[in-house]
Order: C-alpha cells, then structure tokens, then sequence
C-alpha cells in the first residue's frame, strides 16, 4: 500500500504543467494555444524566450529529482518487503515522467517528458546522463534540432547502461536497463511527429535568440 501511495504522490508531482504555469506567471498566456502548442520548455523558449523557459527547463527537471527523493524518502522511513528497493525507486521515476506526458490536471495531455526523465536519471544513473547530455547539445549546436538530440540522448542512455552492466561489468541493477529502454521507447513515441518531419525534412531548427510564434517543432 506504501509503494501505491510513493507512485502515485510521483506522478502528481510529475504532473505539475511548469510550462503552463509559468508562461502565466509571465503573461505569456495558455502556452497550450501558442507555438507547437506544446508545454514544454522549448516551446515555452520559442514563444516567450530564454528568461521565462529557464524557470520551465529548471522545474521540468526537479520534478524528475524530487519524485527519485520522495521515493528515498519512502525508503528511508518505511519497511518494504514486496518491491527491491531499486525496482521502487524506478516506478516512482517512470511515474513522475508519465505524470508529465499524462498529466491529470490538463487532461492527460502533456509534454514529451524528456526533461523531467533527465532529472531522475540525474540521481538514478549520472554516468549515463551526463554522457546523454554531452550528446544532446553536441547535437543541438550542429543540428539545431531539439528532437534529433533528445531521441539520439535517450538511445545514447540505454546502450550506457548496457554497455556497462555486459561489456564493462559494472555492478548495475538490470531494473536500470529496463529503465532506459522503457524511457527510450517513451521518447520516441512522444516524438513520433518530430520524427516524421526529421524525416520530410521539415522540422523546424532551434534557436538560441530568436522566438517564433508560428513554430511547429515541439519541446
């Protein structure tokens, strides 16, 4: 019943439409009805530019962090016997990230969760992460594409992972592979349209400066 209680405390909490709230907070307005129409950080930085995505970036993030801690949390107070302690902590991650791709608060209608699985894989698996991020923006600076980096992030995070627990035998939960993958197969499939239009060559570029009302890449 505990660990029922964790994972559903997590997804609320992953949940939380930042995007929204903050453009708000800045009189942007609905986030929802502007842009790509996406709420995540990217659209919000498109729309409304740097100084208000931050806080967006910043938020999406810590929901990720703060559904690992509660999971710990949990952890550290409370007698488990059903779940490894590995296993719980992974639901209360995959449940903070399908909170914000599902959100109940905006009608299970959310972002694409790339964010918000960087902050749990941040505490889960750093190694992997930082080499994901690595990749990410080495991406975004000479493809500008958003997408492209997250998908190729979230690729790049599951053969770490698999790299270490069969090539290089580090001592890694197998819960963490199936993670990646889980979280892998969740990004692409929430990027299912970006891929298309990578694909048309259509996808609208990133950029760092300017704000576009009319773009329909998504963030």
């Amino acid at each position: 019943m505990l660990a029922v209680i964790a994972v559903v405390i997590t997804y609320l909490l992953g949940a939380v439409p930042f995007g929204l709230i903050v453009a708000r907070l800045y009189g942007v307005g609905d986030i929802r009805t502007l842009g790509s129409g996406n709420i995540g950080a990217t659209n919000v930085w498109r729309v409304a530019g740097a100084r208000v995505a931050i806080w967006v970036y910043l938020g999406d993030i810590a929901k990720g962090i703060a559904a690992v801690m509660v999971g710990r949390y949990f952890v550290q107070h409370f007698q488990f016997d059903l779940l490894p302690i590995d296993t719980f902590l992974v639901l209360c991650a995959l449940a903070a990230v399908l909170g914000h791709v599902f959100p109940v608060y905006l009608g299970f209608k959310g972002g694409k969760g790339v964010n918000t699985a960087l902050g749990t894989m941040l505490v889960l698996l750093p190694v992997a992460t930082i080499i994901s991020i690595a990749l990410f923006l080495i991406v975004l600076v000479l493809a500008r594409y958003v997408s492209l980096g997250s998908i190729l992030a979230a690729v790049c995070s599951f053969v770490v992972v698999v790299t270490q627990k069969y090539i290089l035998e580090v001592a890694v939960a197998d819960i963490y592979v199936y993670l990646t993958g889980a979280l892998m197969l969740l990004i692409v499939f929430t990027h299912r349209k970006n891929i298309r239009r990578l694909l048309a060559g259509t996808e609208n570029r990133f950029s760092f400066s300017s704000k576009s009302k009319q773009d329909r890449s998504d963030g």
